[in-house]
């Protein structure tokens, strides 16, 4: 067994729902720590088709609730975003931060005890799947070429393993389910969450239950999307703000899409469960659906049969039907209704 297969091994393992956060991360920073030993560990994973940015799951280890606090109320200011979009436009996604510029960020972290950072973006040929960072204590020993090396070699075994735990189970389970309805809530300026529905607060609850969350990582989430809101608003051609959260161990997704209230930097959030159009290219990232699959999938959606998809994509059904055998391979379902009512119910 090589030395990737015994990592991916090891971090399976480890990614088990249920769980909770942070419980997580220390399991994970256990693992990760004899190939590159560190003090605090943040894993933010992302949905690829959506582009870099806010983040879909996070675990976390060596932060304690008042450094959590203290990102959760800058979260609003995004200013980690450009920093891992420019370091996933590099060729080798890593990079060691020696802490010599004077940024919040580095402040932030010498008054909390911590000196320098490593960071590594999780990529493969569908996109960014999020920044794996490593700390190590003010006054430890600096981080060097050969830990650069070795957390690259982290990047496609943690790929992998966390796409086995979020479809560990068919998405067609019908155990539990959450069938709330959409919620809202408010965040304002300064990050804060001024407001919020019942709906929005029951929303929260079952995340915090499932995921067993710290409060100030749920609102430092709430507070990095709406950020992605003010600069959409801005800039529309910014990333549209949009994060699909698996509820790992059901099967199911719940979206979040965030949108400015009027002029004073307060935005909205809408919370609701994520199915159709809003899931699919999510969901594809997810199972290693093809770009060919996913266009099938688009016309099943609207109600076409294998015979008129043949026809529309000038394929045999023969091809059609091949294509969807590899669909259902993929995602445990056992045909086309099951298939559709995972999707869209």
């Amino acid at each position: 067994m090589s030395a990737g297969d015994r990592l991916y091994r090891d971090l399976r393992e480890v990614l088990v729902p249920g769980a909770g956060v942070e419980e997580t991360g220390a399991a994970l920073s256990r693992v990760i720590a004899p190939v590159v030993a560190h003090d605090a560990l943040r894993l933010m994973v992302m949905n690829p088709s959506l582009g870099v940015g806010a983040s879909a799951l996070g675990f976390w280890h060596g932060y304690g609730p008042d450094l959590g606090r203290e990102l959760m109320r800058v979260g609003s200011r995004g200013a980690a975003f450009s920093q891992l979009a420019r370091l996933a436009r590099q060729t080798v996604p890593v990079v060691a931060d020696r802490g010599l510029r004077a940024g919040w960020y580095d402040r932030l972290l010498a008054r909390y005890g911590f000196g320098e950072e490593l960071c590594l973006v999780l990529r493969e040929g569908r996109g960014v799947w999020g920044l794996l960072g490593l700390k190590r204590a003010a006054g430890g020993r600096p981080f060097g070429a050969e830990d650069t090396h070795r957390i690259t070699g982290i990047g496609p075994p943690l790929i992998a393993a966390l796409r086995g735990y979020v479809t560990r189970r068919p998405v067609a389970s019908t155990g539990e389910r959450h069938e709330l309805p959409p919620g809202m809530l408010v965040v304002s300026a300064e990050g804060q969450v001024a407001a919020r529905t019942p709906q929005a607060l029951k929303w929260q609850t079952v995340m915090a239950q499932q995921q067993a969350a710290p409060d100030w990582l749920i609102e430092y989430c709430f507070a990095a999307l709406s950020f992605e809101a003010r600069e959409h608003a801005r800039n529309p051609r910014r990333r549209y703000p949009r994060v699909c959260t698996p509820l790992v161990g059901h099967g199911q997704w719940t979206a979040f899409e965030a949108q400015p209230l009027g002029d004073n930097g307060d935005i909205a959030i809408m919370i609701q469960r994520a199915t159709g159009t809003l899931l699919l290219p999510t969901f594809c990232d997810w199972h290693r659906i093809t770009a060919r699959e996913r266009q099938i999938m688009t016309y099943l959606q609207d109600g076409a049969a294998p015979k008129q998809i043949a026809r529309l994509l000038g394929l045999s059904v023969h091809t059609v039907n091949d294509h969807l055998g590899a669909v259902f391979r993929k995602t445990g379902t056992c045909g086309r209704d099951e298939l559709m009512a995972a999707i869209t119910a």
